[in-house]
């Protein structure tokens, strides 16, 4: 389900450089907060022209590797010195050379699952009985930038951005219909092609 904060306006385009170019001049030139944009594959350079900063999950799974290897290091020297001390040809019980592979592998797992749910939560996915989608074509050959708008006076100075960037077509969306699970759109002035 498209997170989007409404209402908003969005601005549709059939080109990723246009995309790009238009998300760009919205953040830095009009000064637009919280901007969005929905593209059927990744546009490299996107997160930079959206403001995006760092994301923190990276480092939830380093401190997971981390502690992963501690973990894994301290499971084994925990069943071959203190629970079942063997000695064995004379090698001592701590013979961590031989635990590097296993704390290696360890730590691995425990980061990749952490890196997961941290996914999970920082992306807010979870099953949804219905999903609301914007645009069928934005999953095909469309891309979106959306503009959160706050009052009359900003959404038209967003209509009129878009319109003068040459989006294909412009929507408003008013609000979110939780009873029938869908957006809820309102016209806006055509510009090209319908989207």
């Amino acid at each position: 389900m498209a997170r989007i904060q409404v209402p908003c306006v969005m601005g549709f385009y059939d080109d990723a450089h246009d995309l790009l170019d238009v998300t760009e001049r919205a953040r830095t030139v009009e000064k637009f907060e919280n901007l969005d944009a929905y593209t059927p594959y990744p546009i490299h350079g996107m997160e930079d022209a959206l403001g995006l900063k760092r994301s923190w999950v990276s480092t939830a799974a380093r401190f997971a590797l981390l502690g992963g290897w501690g973990l894994g290091f301290l499971f084994q020297t925990w069943t071959s010195a203190v629970d079942w001390p063997i000695n064995i040809g004379g090698k001592p019980f701590v013979s961590w050379p031989a635990w590097i592979p296993v704390t290696f592998e360890f730590g691995v797992l425990v980061a990749a699952f952490t890196n997961l749910l941290c996914m999970f939560y920082a992306c807010d996915l979870y099953p949804r009985p219905k999903t609301v989608v914007l645009s069928k074509r934005i999953t095909n050959d469309r891309m979106v930038l959306v503009i959160p708008t706050k009052g009359e006076e900003q959404e038209k100075r967003a209509v009129d951005f878009l319109t003068a960037n040459k989006a294909l077509k412009i929507k408003i969306i008013d609000g979110f219909d939780k009873e029938k699970q869908r957006l809820i759109f309102r016209a806006a002035p055509v510009v090209g092609e319908v989207a």
